[in-house]
This record gives C-alpha cells, structure tokens and sequence, in this order.
C-alpha cells in the first residue's frame, strides 16, 4: 500500500498536461531531429503515391511530394495514458531522447496537443555577468552521469562555480547545451514565490497576510478570503476538492484538469466550495492562483514585475519564460507557473535569491519570513521522492532535508529530478537538470550529489 501510495504522490512533483497525453506529433520530432543535425536517427522515406507522379509535375506538388518524409530509427516506448514518462518507467536511452524533446521543444514548434501555448517572456539583461570558475573533478558524478538522465550538475560555491558537468555527448550530451531552456516541472512554483516577492516589494500586493479577497475571480470559492502565506505555505484546506493523492496529479472535482485549465475555469468548477482544515496540501492549482493573483493585482505591470524579478534582479543571460494560455486573456487568469530557463540562468536566480537573503533586502526580508513561517509537512520518506524529501515547507520551497535540518537551506524540486538547494549562509548552490528519475534504474544518489555538496562542499 506504501508504494502504491508513493507513486501517486511523486506525480504531484510533475507538471503534467493530461488532457493531451495520447498525443505524440512523432513527425514533428522527426523534423526536429533533422533541423538540428542528428540525421545518423533518421531514414529518408518516400511513398509509393509520388513514386508514380513525374517530378514536379502538379500532381506531385499536389500530394506534397516536394517535402521530403523521414522516419526515425529509434526505439521509442510511448506511454499514451500520460503525458510524460510515469515515474516507476524504466525507459531505454531512445525513449529518454523522445521525452527530452518533448519536455523541452514540443510546444515551441507548435506539436499537436501543446498549440494552446504562448509565452509570458523576459528577455536577457544587458549587465548579466558570467561565472568564475574554480573547476574541481567529481568522479562520483562523472559516474552517476554515464548512466542515469542527468541533463546538467552546477555546484557553485563562494561565487564560484566548482563543478559544471552536462551529459555525456553519447548519452544525452547532443541534445542539450548552454543555450537549451530546460523545463522547471515543479522548480517553476518557486519561480512563482520570487515573483510574488517582487510584487509585494514594488508595492501592488501589501504583504504575505493580504487576503485575496479583492479578486472577482474567486468570490464564492473556497480561496475567498484566503491569506497569500497559506498559499505559499500549501495550506488552505483544499484537501476535499483537489486530491492529487486519490485523483492523479491533474485534475480536480469532477476530472476538470487543473494543468491546462485557466484559472477563470478552475474557479467556476469550484463555486460554492468552503476551505477544511488547514493542512500540506501540495498542488499545481495553488500555485497557478497565486501567480494569476500577481497577475490581477499589477495589471499592465505584470512584464514590469518579470523583468525586475529576473532581468534586473537576476540577471539573465539567455531569457526565460512561462508558459500562457495562448487563446484566453489575463482576465481569464492565463498565466501558467511551467518555466523555462537555460542551465547558467537557474543559477543566476539561485544566485539572486541568495544575495536577497544575505543583503537583507525586502525580498531577501520576505524570503526570511517564509522561513520563519513554514509548516510541517506531516509526511513520511515514502511520500515524496528522495531527491525532494523534506520536513517543512514554506513560500512554495522545500525546507529541512534530513542531514541538513541545521541549515539555512532552501531547496526547489520538480518531477524528472530536477533540484536546486541553496544554502543561504554558507553561499553554496547545486543545480541538477534530468529527463527522468525514479527509484530503481534512474535514482541518481541524492545524499552524494545534493546532500553532501551543501553539507561539506566538494572535497
């Protein structure tokens, strides 16, 4: 019953569009491939109709046969009743490959069942400043990477980067570089809270007790009258109607899908509701209400925000992005917490947040408060994977990982494995991109790749 339980609970750490999980746009992939240089993949086709036809004549243009048709070698396992990969999967290198792209590209090429996205954009700052390097070798890691889905390793410490490792080019190596924007899955819910930070400190939000019952869109729902620290926290009494435990990590009351929806539709599926006990309750719908109330409440000053959060604050070298609701409109409450950003740029706002909090700054205030205010999460080791286990939670961050209780560490987590732990007083970070993990073939070792680093350094 525990493992069954536990993963239900690890899909929460992902992302995921369910609504559109049976579809796999394989051609468009194939045209990925092609278009950015990994032919040795693919096999040119042609098909019997334009054999018949002379070149160029109007039946062969007619037919489309002046667009030349590949098909790919690989031997990719679809897994059609979700999405992405479920986290007890196993899958082969190809496969990995398969998911990788679409994690990352699916929905800028416009693929089938991801054309309902836009863009809600920063773009680079022109002061951003590269890293100093004391490069170290960690043999551990150059092992972890030859087998397991790890994208990209950055340990960073005393405003140095130490270790800065990617995929081997056999294994993954070929499909990712410095300019490749990586999916956050839950690391984007942190994201969120920074920008919050920054609304509360430029003045549109008053601060973490601010009820949000100035917005129309949740008059009548159980977020009426909600203070934004319990959001943050996950602890508003949601537990009777967003269940990802009993329903799956997408959907709410009656199959309503939280993932794809906007926030004007998860509200009207949620008319009449009244909040239960507070408790951890960990869900993508909370998050995607505080980000949309950011939205509501500086207006035509939302980029503004985005750009003080990451472009002048954190300053990014390559640009970042959410995800939006390409058809609906801020209104409609279209904002939506995936993010992306290259492997450099989620240290630079690592970084950013780390010297808000050194600084004493208003935001590094507000980071302090979160601290000061999280919960515990009343959870047991087999109720979250162990790359992203931990005691308390605070301002959507993972606080008090065991080993590291003593710390001032905040920590972020996504499904996939991705994970970013930053400790505040000690100016050390990791920072850990990866396609899949799980408990068997594809569990990097978190002790000796994120506990480890932060606790003693790189050695």
């Amino acid at each position: 019953m525990k493992r069954i339980l536990s993963i239900a609970i690890l899909g929460i750490f992902f992302h995921i569009n369910t609504a559109y999980s049976f579809v796999n746009d394989i051609q468009s992939f194939n045209k990925w491939l092609y278009k950015n240089g990994h032919s040795q993949y693919l096999e040119k086709i042609e098909s019997e109709k334009c054999k018949s036809f002379d070149k160029g004549d109007t039946n062969w243009y007619y037919n489309n046969c002046d667009q030349t048709k590949y098909k790919n070698n690989l031997k990719i396992k679809f897994y059609k009743e979700r999405w992405g990969i479920p986290y007890s999967a196993n899958p082969n290198r190809d496969t990995l490959i398969y998911y990788h792209y679409k994690n990352t590209y699916a929905h800028l090429r416009g693929d089938k069942g991801s054309k309902q996205w836009g863009k809600y954009a920063v773009k680079a700052s022109k002061n951003y400043e590269d890293f100093n390097q004391d490069l170290k070798k960690f043999n551990y890691l150059e092992k972890e990477l030859k087998k397991k889905a790890i994208l990209s390793y950055i340990f960073f410490e005393k405003d140095k980067i130490i270790i800065d490792e990617m995929s081997p080019s056999n294994r993954f190596g070929d499909f990712v570089d410095n300019k490749t924007k990586l999916r956050s899955n839950s690391v984007g819910k942190t994201m969120v809270s920074y920008v919050a930070a920054h609304a509360i400190c430029e003045g549109y939000i008053d601060g973490l007790d601010t009820k949000i019952n100035d917005w129309p869109l949740v008059k009548n729902t159980l977020y009426e009258d909600q203070k934004l620290i319990d959001l943050l926290n996950m602890a508003i009494g949601d537990q009777k109607y967003i269940n990802e435990f009993k329903d799956g990590p997408s959907f709410i009351l009656n199959g309503l899908e939280q993932d794809t929806a906007t926030t004007r539709k998860i509200m009207t599926a949620l008319q009449n509701t009244k909040p239960s006990k507070k408790k951890y309750n960990y869900n993508n719908t909370i998050t995607k209400t505080i980000f949309n109330y950011v939205l509501f409440k500086t207006g035509d000053d939302f980029q503004k925000v985005l750009d003080k959060t990451f472009k002048e604050k954190a300053k990014i070298k390559d640009g970042i992005y959410f995800t939006k609701h390409k058809e609906a409109t801020p209104i409609n409450g279209n904002a939506d917490i995936m993010f992306f950003a290259t492997r450099y740029d989620y240290l630079r706002i690592a970084r950013s947040m780390m010297y808000d909090y050194q600084e004493q700054n208003c935001v590094g205030k507000y980071l302090k408060e979160v601290y000061e205010r999280r919960i515990k999460k009343n959870i047991t080791r087999d109720d979250e994977p162990p790359f992203n286990f931990s005691y308390s939670y605070g301002g959507q961050f993972h606080f008090d990982y065991p080993g590291l209780e003593n710390k001032v560490m905040f920590a972020m987590g996504g499904y996939g494995g991705q994970a970013i732990l930053i400790d505040m007083e000690n100016s050390r970070i990791v920072v850990v991109n990866s396609v899949h993990y799980n408990n068997s073939k594809y569990k990097y070792n978190p002790k000796k790749l994120l506990i480890d680093p932060i606790k003693k350094g790189i050695n």
